[in-house]
């Protein structure tokens, strides 16, 4: 593996239609240490996921188009195993069942804390993987 492959930050896609919930989640992922990237709906997230390599991807359940947070959730699930996946709503009664077994959920207002503390595993390149 090549030296400038290990140096890579680890990238996250954030997908929030809210453009101040998605800069306070932007800001609050770069400070974990990922090179971050702002889409404001689900056609987008997945422009990026098939361009580059993505490592996490935040997403919020409601957005505008054709497809949801939950249904980009299970793309994502779906076409790249290795991306870490966090979904988060403050619509209450969410049915969690409906989340791929693998993503994880927060409500909003979520405690950037907790967040933190899922996604570091996955910036931090000598950390293990789950």
């Amino acid at each position: 593996m090549s030296q400038d492959r290990e140096q890579r930050k680890a990238r996250a896609v954030v997908a929030e239609d809210e453009p101040l919930h998605r800069m306070q989640t932007a800001d609050l992922l770069d400070e974990a240490g990922f090179e971050v990237i702002e889409v404001s709906n689900a056609a987008d997230a997945l422009v990026h996921l098939e361009r580059q390599r993505i490592d996490l991807l935040f997403t919020d359940v409601r957005m505008p188009g054709r497809m949801d947070g939950l249904m980009l959730a299970h793309e994502v699930d779906r076409r790249w195993p290795h991306v870490r996946i966090v979904v988060c709503s403050g619509v209450k009664g969410l049915d969690r069942g409906a989340l791929p077994s693998r993503a994880v959920f927060f409500d909003k207002p979520y405690q950037p804390a907790q967040v933190t503390a899922e996604v570091i595993p996955v910036s931090d390149p000598t950390a293990a993987r789950p």
